[in-house]
């Protein structure tokens, strides 16, 4: 991420909740640094994020694109606990892990982790899932201070980091080129350096889910 995309990327809300377009806040930074989209596609910034992002880039402010959403007030999702079934699909979706439950087991939400994204409603098989306005009066920024996404950003980078440190050890391990010559001597070797391989890519993971949590 070049420099100007970082300061995209911390002029956003960190909401991860993919409305505009990309995956998550650091894509979409990506693309408006690279010039390959608008500043107008981030419904939870709303329009003073669209000054901000214009403020950054040089462009001139244009209204939110409706084919993106609309502003309005932050949500907050709440579990209907007689009806959840412990499928555990909304913790799989969940962009900052603030949805506690194990399979078959009832599921609620922290609240204070919620970024409103509802990345959950679409996968609920049994629709438990509902939302409630935080505030009906304050939308954008004013309903999502700094402090909350800085917050989102660095949960975000957090799950990242061990989603790939899962993704790795679940992986098999890579067989050597000269297994047949010393299958034990050479299966040693093998496992030493796979171990090592995965060590460093985590290690790789965990400097830039930290460069993330710092912006």
């Amino acid at each position: 991420m070049n420099s100007l995309a970082q300061r995209i990327h911390a002029a956003l809300p960190q909401t991860q909740c993919t409305r505009c377009g990309f995956p998550d806040c650091a894509a979409y930074a990506n693309a408006i640094a690279d010039a390959a989209a608008p500043i107008n596609q981030c419904p939870p910034g709303g329009a003073e994020g669209i000054a901000r992002l214009a403020a950054i880039t040089g462009q001139e402010v244009q209204p939110l694109s409706p084919e993106h959403g609309n502003e309005g007030p932050r949500k907050m999702v709440f579990i209907d606990e007689s009806w959840c079934i412990g499928c555990t699909l909304c913790l799989k979706v969940c962009p900052t892990d603030a949805i506690f439950g194990s399979n078959k087991k009832m599921h609620t939400v922290l609240e204070a982790y919620c970024t409103g994204c509802e990345l959950c409603l679409p996968v609920c098989p049994v629709d438990c899932i509902e939302t409630e306005p935080v505030d009906r009066k304050m939308t954008g920024w004013a309903a999502w201070p700094q402090a909350l996404a800085d917050q989102a950003a660095q949960r975000y980078a957090q799950r990242s980091t061990r989603l790939a440190r899962q993704a790795l050890l679940a992986a098999p391990p890579v067989a050597g080129a000269d297994a047949a010559s010393d299958p034990v001597q050479t299966g040693e070797s093998t496992a030493q350096e796979e171990q090592q391989r995965r060590r460093s890519v985590i290690e790789a993971a965990l400097a830039r889910a930290r460069e993330k949590g710092s912006r």
